[in-house]
């Protein structure tokens, strides 16, 4: 199905390298007008290169294609905002956001610095906010629009040493969730997208804490834990299906995405109830709990004996 996005306008953030560059790639290909925005910026969000976003623009126009380059940071309001403007000073009109930008600063909390907390939690989380919120007033007004954020297998399942990657992440999901049931009366779809990809941020993991995630299933049950292979471009043919008029009807959903795999995930639901017409006291759920919902429960990290 060749031009899925024909004259549809897309602001990809983080689209300089990796999955967001596959992205803006394949959205180019499939006729749309891109803004390609990164400043270039390290993993760990240090630094600036603005060779990253003019080199993707170049491939996209060198294939026919129409692209943009905008190095607008997504950590302020601003920022936010000029993103939205820019693709609206040049094309006209906004029909598709995709927040990728991110950065990583792994440590274990007990080790982590309230600074490394505050820059992960401003890329990913604010950063979302600040370019959706100022897409959302155009949505709103033409009563259309696509939304593909991007949360995580840490925040969803939990990764050792990642408490500010992960919160994010959940966090993310959380306001796609919201997204999905604020715009969706205005003809707006809100998605998420668990990413599984070898990706520069990837690879910065060291290969003790990859043993460590893959020994206790990424955080969550062994035997329900998505798998994390393939490569950043196998992410893309999603997301623009997504981004398309074809998915008119998908909203307020996450999908973890990898390689050949497409998996729709859970929602938040009780597994297990317990119930009595008035208030549990201590000494009831002491005895009860046990027996009923915590019966078989899954411990990431068991406490381990000390060492002799």
């Amino acid at each position: 199905m060749a031009n899925l996005l024909q004259d549809k306008v897309a602001i990809v953030t983080g689209s300089g390298r990796g999955i967001g560059r596959g992205i803006a790639m394949l959205m180019a290909e499939q006729g749309a007008k891109v803004v390609v925005v990164d400043p270039g910026v390290n993993v760990d969000g240090t630094g600036a290169d603005n060779s990253f976003a003019g080199a993707v623009v170049s491939e996209i126009k060198q294939a026919g294609g129409e692209a943009t380059a905008c190095l607008e940071s997504v950590v302020t309001m601003d920022g936010g905002e000029r993103i939205v403007q820019t693709a609206v000073e040049n094309y006209g009109k906004l029909d598709i956001v995709v927040t990728c930008a991110g950065i990583l600063r792994d440590r274990m909390v007990f080790n982590m610095s309230e600074e490394e907390w505050d820059d992960v939690i401003a890329v990913h989380l604010k950063g979302t906010f600040s370019v959706v919120k100022h897409a959302c007033i155009l949505y709103r007004q033409q009563r259309s629009g696509r939304i593909i954020t991007f949360t995580s297998v840490s925040g969803l399942y939990g990764n050792s040493g990642q408490a500010n990657y992960g919160a994010a992440k959940d966090g993310i999901a959380g306001l796609t969730r919201v997204l999905a049931r604020d715009m969706g009366r205005y003809g707006v779809t809100s998605n998420s997208i668990s990413p599984g990809a070898a990706t520069r941020m990837t690879g910065t993991v060291p290969e003790e804490a990859r043993n460590l995630r893959a020994a206790r299933g990424i955080g969550g049950s062994p035997s329900s834990a998505p798998r994390l292979r393939g490569e950043g471009e196998d992410i893309a043919p999603m997301v623009t299906w997504l981004a398309s008029d074809e998915a008119a009807h998908v909203n307020g959903h996450i999908f973890h995405v990898t390689e050949g795999l497409v998996s729709l995930m859970n929602n938040p639901e009780p597994v297990r109830t317990i119930h009595k017409e008035s208030r549990w006291t201590v000494e009831e759920l002491a005895k009860v709990f046990p027996a009923t919902i915590g019966v078989e429960l899954f411990n990431p990290a068991p406490a381990q004996a000390p060492s002799q």
